[in-house]
């Protein structure tokens, strides 16, 4: 009988592996489908604002799927030119955190063993700070005449403000404040692990050292590059708090769009058809991820 019961029951390893995905699919899968069924559905007066896909009549379910909001999107200006912007966006405050990150990493990784916990704590040091507060400080910072003015003005830099609060530049800065732990961490992960006597090797063949980061360092850290660039691109890229608290009434960012849509305009199959194209075009790039992890490890087996 108990051995009846076991063959039906799963294995350790299966319970252990299925209880992330049962996670992952109540609550990142099962939100998302509700959010594509809006999408397909038409704005209403009433609670909730939109109407419902399935209908019984005569003991015949019909489907009802509105694709008009899907058409006014690709024919709509204002959102590709919101999508352009965001990707931008986020493409350059991935590229700022990734040029200003590596040295970081770099230095971590090469530093004494009894340091690197330290400075990897120092990293982390702003998460013990709630994320709204962090971006709040920042309005104090770059305002007109708040400290950074100020201290440049008092060192004699410059004799006017720099006008960086409510501006793209603003952004840039609190996403590369907020986002940059995000890439140092997986790249110190795997700068960390790195064989040095490859580095030596390379200097004892009479390479220089920036041969050597070049030819060496940077190619075995490439993994590193890519995991942290996609932990701030998909982020970025729907990034709400900071482009409505640090941007100006010109930036453009598919996460205040969203935001519009939800809670000003309350047309929610707007909204949700929106939020689902920007989902799938987050898919493409962890798609390409994934393959290039694959390949790659296929390409290290004997």
């Amino acid at each position: 009988m108990k051995k009846g019961i076991q063959r039906w029951l799963p294995s350790g390893r299966t319970g252990v592996i299925a209880v992330p995905f049962v996670f992952l699919a109540l609550f990142f899968l099962l939100p998302f489908m509700l959010v594509l069924c809006i999408s397909f559905a038409q704005q209403r007066i009433g609670v909730p604002p939109y109407t419902t896909l399935f209908e019984m009549q005569d003991n015949i379910l019909r489907i009802q799927l509105n694709l008009d909001h899907y058409v006014f999107m690709l024919h709509d200006d204002l959102y590709l030119a919101t999508y352009l912007s965001s990707v931008k966006m986020a493409a350059v405050s991935t590229l700022l955190c990734l040029l200003i990150g590596y040295p970081m990493a770099y230095y971590m990784a090469r530093a004494a063993e009894s340091m690197r916990n330290t400075l990897m704590m120092l990293v982390m040091l702003p998460f013990w700070t709630s994320y709204l507060v962090r971006v709040y400080a920042w309005i104090g910072i770059l305002k007109n005449e708040g400290f950074l003015n100020n201290f440049l003005m008092w060192l004699g830099v410059i004799h006017e403000p720099l006008r960086l609060y409510h501006t793209n530049w603003g952004v840039y800065i609190g996403m590369v404040f907020s986002y940059l732990p995000f890439m140092i961490m997986p790249l110190y992960a795997h700068l960390v692990k790195m064989d040095l006597l490859q580095l030596e090797a390379a200097y004892d063949l009479g390479a220089k050292p920036w041969q050597a980061f070049v030819k060496v360092t940077l190619p075995l850290s490439k993994n590193g590059i890519i995991a942290g660039s996609l932990l701030v691109f998909i982020p970025a890229v729907g990034e709400y708090v900071i482009p409505e608290l640090l941007g100006g009434s010109d930036t453009l960012m598919i996460g205040r769009v969203m935001w519009g849509e939800f809670f000003n305009n309350m047309d929610w199959p707007m909204a949700a058809t929106v939020t689902c194209t920007m989902v799938l075009l987050l898919l493409v790039p962890m798609a390409l991820f994934q393959h290039y992890q694959l390949k790659d490890m296929e390409g290290d087996q004997p």
